[in-house]
């Protein structure tokens, strides 16, 4: 078994470990269903929207505040996106986050639970340098926040990406 298949990219300093681009399918979904106008973590070759922050551009110093935002974060600085998302949709931002399924960290508890949590089934194929990589090992979710954003907690899946309540 690959021990380091099961750590953070954040402890093995490799800024390409940090770059994990949304399956395309993924985004469509979401797209179809939020009509995002900003990427607030891209690049100019992976940008998802006309409108774009790149690592230069310090997504973390921006306002988003008017925006429908579309996050998939560096996961190495999951905690400072995850609380920059929450303060920016307390001004009136709508911001989506694919991000790990990770439930039982800070940013969790304190930031991304406070929205709609869609628990995804399964594991996600992320992209790396165009190409799709192996099935993530952890499972994702989409974290939805935003001043019209209902609290809730469920799950879905990686075709439909819709919340499914029982």
């Amino acid at each position: 078994m690959n021990k380091k298949l099961f750590f953070s990219s954040a402890r093995t300093g490799s800024a390409k470990r940090d770059k994990w681009q949304t399956p395309p399918a993924v985004f469509e979904k979401l797209n179809k269903e939020f009509s995002f106008t900003l990427d607030a973590t891209a690049e100019p070759e992976t940008a998802l929207c006309d409108h774009y922050f790149t690592m230069d551009d310090d997504a973390l110093t921006q306002d988003w505040s008017h925006q429908i935002v579309y996050c998939n974060p560096p996961y190495s600085k999951l905690k400072d996106f995850a609380q920059k998302a929450q303060e920016e949709a307390s001004k009136g931002a709508t911001v989506v986050m694919l991000v790990p399924a990770r439930t039982d960290t800070k940013a969790f508890h304190d930031h991304l639970s406070h929205g709609e949590v869609r628990l995804i089934r399964g594991r996600l194929k992320f992209l790396q340098e165009g190409k799709e990589q192996d099935a993530a090992p952890f499972p994702s979710m989409v974290c939805v926040m935003g001043k019209e954003v209902e609290k809730k907690i469920g799950i879905t899946t990686k075709d439909n990406l819709k919340l499914e309540l029982e």
